[in-house]
């Protein structure tokens, strides 16, 4: 991950309308978006229509015209799993609202993110379940996402919140658990 502290004053500069340090920004969290993207499309399915840098430039994009105040490093990487989940979840509800026949299927909630159209359903159900544990439970919430959506590791997310690899391990099992439920109840089936 790119260094804590340089990307802090660079947020904090952007922050307070330095235009220059937009392209630093960018320079400097680049690698870090663009390895989380490669991640991210190596479990797509081969036909995917968005690739790794599109994926980064689209969440860039959308990030830098938010306008966000960010106050940290922590929050900026926060910031852009939530903005990665939304353009793939975007993604997916456009590619299977081009089906046909794309009804229920079997729900599985795995540490990445789906690797066939079959699963494509499964995406916007799952984002679904993960705005409701939101709800009750935001970090839970967080540390699904940044693995799931984001496709992180145990320990980059523990450098993001700032908490030990073995708590996100046990916040990733509470929250998959929490989901898998919210999943079979929202489709009255049974197991994930």
């Amino acid at each position: 991950m790119a260094a804590t502290t340089q990307v802090t004053l660079l947020l904090q500069r952007v922050s307070r309308g330095d235009q220059s340090a937009e392209q630093e920004l960018f320079s400097a969290i680049y690698p870090d978006l663009h390895r989380v993207a490669e991640s991210l499309m190596r479990r797509e399915r081969r036909d995917h229509t968005l690739g790794p840098t599109a994926l980064v430039h689209e969440a860039y994009i959308r990030l830098a015209a938010a306008q966000g105040d960010w106050n940290s490093r922590v929050h900026f990487f926060a910031v852009a799993s939530a903005v990665m989940r939304k353009i793939l979840v975007d993604h997916a509800r456009k590619h299977k609202s081009g089906k046909r026949g794309a009804g229920a299927v079997k729900l599985e909630l795995t540490d990445h993110f789906p690797s066939s159209d079959e699963d494509l359903a499964n995406v916007i159900a799952i984002d679904e379940a993960l705005t409701r544990l939101a709800q009750r439970n935001e970090r839970l919430a967080k540390v699904a996402e940044m693995r799931y959506f984001g496709g992180l590791t145990e320990e980059e997310i523990g450098l993001l919140l700032d908490v030990s690899a073995r708590t996100i391990k046990r916040d990733w099992a509470e929250a998959k658990e929490l989901l898998g439920a919210d999943l079979c109840d929202a489709r009255g089936t049974s197991g994930t």
